[in-house]
């Protein structure tokens, strides 16, 4: 028979964790089930008539095109820029730290700012056409309508130089943690620069890439700010489109539908991650 004091010992973790469990639910829980309610509920109970105005909204379809268009561009491209600048760093350049602090600044500007920055500059009269028009170059509108592939341009150009610091943050932080032993192993056994990187560095990275790539796709596909400050509705993105029928179009059903677009694509991908670049199982776990 148990005593009092080993039954409560017993219900200590459980009772240490109950505020935080407490938190993620009131946080995270409830707000996932008032969208879950509000995209099926309508006036007469439950309806799907939220989802079928979603669907029969053509901008919706560019949202979807376009945000997967900026993942596909933004991610890659990203991914090597930290990459490289990791290298860059683990080789000890001079003045490697401050390198570092200026690469992670763009970190500290929130969304809206950064697009406003860059809309500074692809704007008619922004910088980029005053330094074309300076050297006798023809200006261009880069935010016109009428030129979807600049309005893409723009955008993950903002948000490569927005975000590529959080990804690097993580890279680096990963690649501190690599033995430096492996690495002179590898040198010693007469491994080229490529060599080490593509077996060495990046297998002891997956964790950390891991990670990288699921949060950093996750927000690819929360962009907003950026693109709502440099082409308004001109380039729509799936959250846009939550923010516009929530707030100027006044129904919260259809923005939950889209809301809940998001969430799907972004369990969609992570679990691809998950899958993709999980650590390959060894002969004692096949077994």
């Amino acid at each position: 028979m148990s005593t009092p004091s080993a039954t409560a010992h017993r219900r200590l973790p459980y009772l240490l964790i109950l505020p935080s469990l407490v938190f993620m639910v009131l946080l995270l829980g409830w707000p996932m089930i008032t969208g879950l309610t509000e995209a099926f509920r309508g006036p007469d109970g439950p309806t799907l008539a939220h989802w079928q105005r979603m669907l029969g909204e053509p901008r919706f379809y560019d949202a979807v095109k376009n945000t997967l268009l900026l993942i596909a561009i933004v991610i890659p491209v990203q991914f090597a820029l930290a990459l490289g600048m990791g290298l860059l760093l683990q080789a000890k350049l001079r003045f490697g730290g401050v390198h570092f602090y200026v690469w992670a600044v763009p970190l500290a500007v929130s969304d809206l700012a950064a697009g406003l920055v860059w809309l500074s500059i692809f704007a008619d009269q922004g910088y980029l056409n005053s330094a074309l028009s300076a050297i006798g170059l023809p200006v261009f509108s880069w935010l016109s309508y009428q030129s979807p592939a600049t309005m893409l341009m723009a955008v993950v150009v903002a948000e490569i130089w927005r975000s590529t610091a959080l990804v690097l943050i993580i890279v680096v932080a990963g690649m501190q943690m690599i033995p430096r032993e492996y690495d002179e192993a590898a040198q010693v056994f007469g491994g080229g620069a490529w060599q080490r990187f593509r077996h060495v560095t990046l297998p002891l990275l997956r964790p950390s890439l891991q990670v990288a790539l699921i949060l950093r796709t996750i927000l690819a596909v929360q962009t907003f700010a950026v693109a709502q400050a440099l082409t308004g509705r001109n380039f729509p993105l799936l959250v846009g489109e939550t923010y516009e029928w929530f707030v100027t179009l006044q129904n919260p059903g259809v923005a939950s539908a889209v809301a809940l677009v998001v969430l799907g694509i972004s369990l969609a991908v992570s679990a691809i991650y998950l899958r993709a670049l999980r650590e390959p199982a060894t002969d004692k776990e096949l077994r």
